[in-house]
């Protein structure tokens, strides 16, 4: 798999999306901790030294996810991804339910991995084919709109302005 990557930089594309399955994946483990730290309190009598390792633990593991969504950008950011990952899995040793969500968010975690380097591979090809043509026009317009979806008068295909200067 071309897009799978485990420690590196990641396009634009790409990375929005992991950082956005990471910050679901927070939310659930968080919430998940609650339960496993409730269950664990039941199961113990009531008390709330039965579930105390596993709520620090969880809590932890959310924070990380957190932590990793916002640092997916660097190179080492990826990696911290995969870890976030692994702990999902293992969490799967204290609820087993959790062996559950942890395969649906590392599957979520590929697809977005392989999937999003081709859209940034494909953005990639289409911006150094508009410079080629415009390069090949010598700096006029050649017809069609630019990266950003307008022409050089700021009007797009169907003659809206949505440059700098056109009205909202």
């Amino acid at each position: 798999m071309r897009g799978l990557v485990f420690h590196g930089t990641l396009g634009k594309f790409t990375w929005r999306m992991l950082a956005t399955v990471l910050g679901g994946q927070a939310l659930v483990l968080f919430f998940a901790t609650l339960v496993a730290r409730s269950i664990a309190a039941a199961q113990s009598g009531g008390g709330t030294e039965g579930g105390t390792a596993q709520l620090v633990i969880g809590c932890g593991v959310a924070l990380l996810a957190v932590v990793a969504a916002g640092t997916v950008r660097r190179p080492w950011g990826v990696s911290l991804g995969w870890a976030v990952q692994a702990l999902t899995l293992l969490g799967g040793l204290f609820v087993q339910t959790m062996v559950v969500v942890g395969v649906v968010f590392l599957a979520l975690w590929v697809t977005c991995l392989v999937q999003g380097d081709k859209v940034d591979r494909a953005q990639a090809a289409r911006e150094a084919q508009w410079a080629a043509d415009e390069a090949t026009a010598g700096g006029t317009d050649a017809g069609g709109p630019g990266p950003d979806g307008t022409g050089p008068d700021g009007t797009g295909a169907d003659g809206v302005g949505r440059g700098a200067g056109a009205a909202r």
